[in-house]
């Protein structure tokens, strides 16, 4: 190997630990090491563009860099062309005092390459600054023609040690919109934070969203490592396809009425020796027409073809709608939830929830005496009789916590998550500590309660709940023996990985929700649940964004549950999830077996507001539709749209405060088709064409079908 290999792969070690299972883990780890390697080592025929500006291009994009190495984006979109913004320091280093921006250029290459992820163009320019030597290697794959993916490598090339303290990749500044309408932008924000705020939201100037994927308080962290910024006409989008959370930062900001910033920064201290070299995280620039969905919805198709991520399986009966308990809360008798399943099944509901309340204590997890006496045999007499009614039974579970007096905190002390001052990491909403992920047995520990729910309880499905579980800290307990603190945060998916693949080992089909309470849901915890959920949404445009946010992620085959209606704006507000193809659900009570009185209770008009909602559910089940996310940007377009398809029907769900005039009804074919109000059954007329429009007025929303003739 060459001198330059070797330091690229000792850098890698360092930053990563084991260097073995890092390899393993990326698809294209060597074959990208080893385009650079040999990057000035080009086939006979190899164009030779060193004279001219670097550049590369694809079908929908090009990058163009000036000779300090910084460089722009331009959208190819319709026969034209859009540059992004100026040319700026996009990949620059941290040394000691200084940040290292401007890189004298000295080489360029581009060829045709074939790797690990498929055919495309690669362009290799290398820079000089100070003590570093910086290479970017930019590669736009045929399969991905809005995407180009970067690696970046500095290395040490004076006689000192350097010391690091982080990187930044594709750092873009996007220009407004000449028009001067406001918002000029619109943007998808990834981080999670204890405020629970929407993952949509338009830019305002001197707005700014870190959005770090750590921590962002005791027990809020983890998302998506992807932020999208877009303006009227056309979005650009930066991210990581690293298959493992790596504890990133996806600043936007809007420093001012005429731009918008985006990045990847990555924060680390690390020394680098002489002749040393750092090589970055692989990372990405996207751009796209429309609203954000088709940028999430190509960096799923990435990392499930070329990462190895694979979407789970989901049964059919995930798609039935959802009676929760915990309408009565933490006290809930059983004879309360015995009592109520009369009603939930006259109404047309599925699935039956114990939630939050019947364990003695979160971390133990056994049954609160004074509700089973008898322990296991009440429990499993409450589900037997949940069956002989005709539901599926779910549980809820709170995975990786656990209150300080509990047993197992007393037998086990050295589970614990500790922060670097050797103190335990708390959960707020429990009063709970956080459990290692990374730690074995702490896994093993999980793997036995989900036996126990499903096998011995007989349990259908799982309700995993918790802001904590979309991230946790880094771990520095010693008894762990962790090779790098980081390891607790790499290690998440794999936990939950294993709590889904036990619950499918023991019973096939098993529901496994996940629930992550407001936070902005971690991708690589997808593969192992089959049911997203809205997550305690603070309003109903939570439930509609979050619907198309996960949909994009996960796709269509995994079912999106509203959560409880009760969290919607009114508490009523069934059409949110009816409209965006989720699965309704509720947590209503019955007054006479309630405590008290509560925006849950099941009033005779409640009841008959129920029965319509659940009987348009069941009739028209567009929660097993295709959501079409492409058709309507969330942002621009009013009113908000959103549609499903069945078949060969369109079912259009419009939302605003109050609508007067024209909808246009997109995605239609060269056909004629009948127009119906569906919830009200009435029809409208008809329409052809693709770009249908219909002049219609309404409060809140208007569900239509439009049913070719």
């Amino acid at each position: 190997m060459s001198p330059t290999g070797k330091a690229v792969t000792h850098a890698r070690g360092n930053r990563y630990g084991n260097l073995k299972a890092t390899m393993a883990s990326s698809l294209w780890a060597t074959t990208v090491a080893l385009a650079i390697a040999l990057s000035f080592w080009l086939p006979a025929g190899a164009a030779d563009v060193s004279t001219s500006a670097p550049q590369i291009q694809g079908e929908h994009l090009r990058v163009e860099f000036d000779r300090y190495l910084h460089s722009r984006v331009i959208a190819r979109f319709d026969g034209h062309e859009t540059m992004m913004g100026p040319f700026v320091a996009s990949e620059r280093a941290s040394i000691a005092d200084r940040s290292w921006t401007e890189f004298s250029l000295v080489s360029q290459k581009r060829d045709r390459v074939s790797d690990a992820v498929g055919a495309g163009e690669r362009l290799i320019v290398a820079g000089e600054a100070g003590p570093l030597t910086k290479e970017v290697s930019v590669t736009i794959y045929d399969e991905f023609p809005a995407m180009a993916f970067f690696d970046v490598r500095y290395t040490n090339t004076s006689a000192a040690k350097l010391a690091v303290k982080g990187w930044t990749n594709n750092a873009y500044t996007l220009n407004a919109p000449r028009n001067g309408r406001l918002p000029a932008f619109w943007s998808y924000q990834s981080g999670s934070y204890e405020k629970r705020p929407n993952w949509i939201v338009p830019l305002h100037t001197k707005f700014r969203q870190e959005n770090f994927l750590g921590m962002n308080a005791s027990d809020y962290g983890g998302g998506t490592p992807i932020v999208d910024v877009w303006r009227r006409d056309v979005g650009l989008a930066v991210g990581h396809v690293d298959p493992r959370p790596r504890l990133v930062s996806l600043p936007a900001s809007m420093p001012d009425s005429g731009h918008a910033k985006i990045a990847v920064d990555y924060r680390h201290a690390s020394m680098l020796d002489p002749g040393e070299s750092l090589l970055t995280f692989r990372t990405f620039v996207a751009v796209h027409q429309g609203d954000y969905f088709r940028t999430l919805a190509d960096y799923r198709r990435f990392m499930m073809k070329k990462q190895g991520f694979q979407t789970p399986a989901t049964p059919d009966s995930a798609f039935g709608a959802i009676w929760c308990a915990w309408g009565y809360g933490r006290t809930v008798q059983p004879k309360q939830v015995i009592d109520t399943l009369p009603t939930v099944k006259r109404l047309g509901f599925a699935w039956v929830t114990l939630d939050d309340g019947w364990q003695n204590n979160v971390g133990d997890w056994a049954l609160g005496p004074k509700k089973f006496p008898r322990g296991d045999t009440d429990m499993k007499a409450l589900v037997d009789r949940i069956h002989q009614e005709g539901f599926r039974a779910q549980l809820w579970w709170s995975p990786l916590s656990a209150v300080p007096n509990s047993e197992l905190l007393k037998d086990h002390p050295d589970y614990e998550l500790q922060n670097r001052d050797g103190s335990k990491r708390k959960i707020s909403w429990w009063n709970s500590y956080y459990l290692c992920p990374a730690d074995r047995r702490v896994v093993e520990y999980h793997k036995a309660l989900v036996r126990k729910i499903l096998l011995d309880w007989g349990f259908d499905g799982l309700k995993l709940d918790g802001q904590h579980m979309n991230g946790v800290p880094a771990c520095y307990n010693p008894a762990h023996h962790h090779e790098r603190p980081e390891e607790s945060v790499e290690a998440l998916p794999d936990f939950f990985r294993e709590i889904y693949e036990t619950a499918q080992t023991v019973k096939p089909g098993a529901l496994v929700e996940f629930c992550p309470c407001g936070t902005a849901y971690s991708f690589f915890t997808m593969p192992h649940f089959n049911m997203s959920v809205a997550s305690d949404p603070g309003s109903s445009f939570q439930v509609r964004s979050k619907a198309k946010t996960l949909k994009a992620l996960m796709g269509d085959s995994i079912p999106f549950f509203g959560d409880h209606v009760e969290l919607s704006d009114g508490g009523d507000d069934f059409a949110s999830t009816v409209g965006v193809g989720g699965v309704v659900g509720t947590q209503f009570v019955l007054p006479s077996l309630a405590e008290k009185r509560s925006k849950s209770d099941l009033t005779a008009s409640r009841e008959k507001e129920f029965e319509t909602w659940l009987r348009i559910y069941r009739e028209k089940m567009l929660s097993q539709g295709q959501y079409l996310g492409q058709l309507y940007d969330i942002g621009f377009d009013l009113p908000e749209t959103h549609v499903i398809r069945k078949q060969q029907t369109l079912y259009y769900a419009f939302y605003a405060k109050h609508w007067k005039g024209p909808v246009e009804l997109r995605g239609l074919e060269a056909r004629t088709y009948d127009v119906v109000d569906y919830v009200n059954g009435t029809k409208l007329g008809t329409v052809s064409g693709h770009n249908a429009h219909l002049t219609v007025e309404f409060e809140k929303h208007l569900l239509l079908e439009a049913r070719p003739q």
